[in-house]
């Protein structure tokens, strides 16, 4: 992984697999800033080489969402990044981030639909006999996540454990939150043609107020699975707006032991028009 960008008046804290973190040099204040790299990953491996433009296309497609869901986030207006980061980063609340994905699946697909086909539930959620890959859900379900220390994985966790990690009352607050985010969201991408099949939301604390706002990178093509809303209907599962091709390429090309081989020319090409079909749909 690259060395993390110097900014002037800006500190670097935190590199997560594809995005960076700082802080004000002078420890003042309350902001922080969030800048999305090009990097990908997959199965807890950054990969090489990057998508070009995924930095700028995550950010513009959150900044995009945070503007139409009108719920209270963690954005500080007016947008002043630096120039050497202009249009992939985000200036926001520095917040208390609560230790939970809070992971809304609207459809049955991946390791949920894995889950099910062994115990008819997704994360200790009971789902109805005879659902196939793909299939939408009676309703949507909720299935929280604790998150882990990096270099460890996250762990799905029932809705008892979250209740032990944050309280009973943040607890149900997080899962009502996310309900109505995702059913927001889902009406949304259909005006586009566009099916939200799951998501993860992350959530924070204004050390303030206390005030629970919503965090960190929303709806992305990296934290969301997104399908054309025809090709569901004509029966063609499984082509996201995302890197599943890059998931795809690797669970084809390594057995997951050491070092993950250099990504082709085309399939790097290939994600990053899917990265930025999506933006174009949403957009325009």
């Amino acid at each position: 992984m690259t060395e993390p960008m110097r900014l002037a008046g800006w500190e670097h804290v935190y590199s997560g697999k594809v995005r960076e973190l700082y802080r004000p040099a002078n420890g003042a204040g309350d902001r922080m800033l969030v800048v999305a790299t090009d990097r990908v990953s997959a199965f807890d491996h950054v990969l090489e080489p990057g998508i070009p433009a995924k930095g700028e296309l995550l950010t513009t497609l959150s900044l995009w969402w945070f503007g139409k869901l009108g719920v209270p986030d963690h954005l500080v207006e007016p947008q002043e990044v630096p120039a050497e980061v202009q249009g992939r980063a985000m200036l926001v609340k520095a917040l208390d981030m609560y230790p939970i994905e809070c992971v809304v699946r609207g459809y049955l697909t991946g390791s949920g639909w894995a889950e099910y086909r062994e115990t008819q539930s997704v994360c200790g959620v009971q789902l109805p006999a005879g659902l196939q890959d793909g299939d939408r859900l009676p309703e949507p379900i909720y299935t929280p996540a604790w998150k882990a220390p990096q270099g460890e994985h996250d762990e799905n966790i029932p809705f008892e454990r979250a209740v032990e990690l944050v309280g009973q009352e943040r607890a149900e607050e997080l899962r009502r939150l996310s309900l109505d985010v995702f059913a927001a969201a889902s009406a949304i991408a259909e005006e586009h043609g566009v099916i939200l099949a799951d998501t993860k939301f992350e959530f924070g604390a204004d050390p303030g107020t206390g005030r629970t706002l919503l965090a960190d990178e929303v709806l992305t093509s990296d934290s969301s699975r997104y399908w054309d809303a025809d090709e569901w209907h004509r029966g063609i599962r499984g082509r996201s707006f995302d890197k599943q091709i890059v998931r795809d390429w690797l669970a084809a090309n390594w057995d997951r032991t050491g070092t993950p081989p250099r990504l082709p020319d085309e399939i790097v090409e290939r994600t990053a028009a899917r990265y930025r079909e999506l933006i174009e749909r949403f957009t325009g």
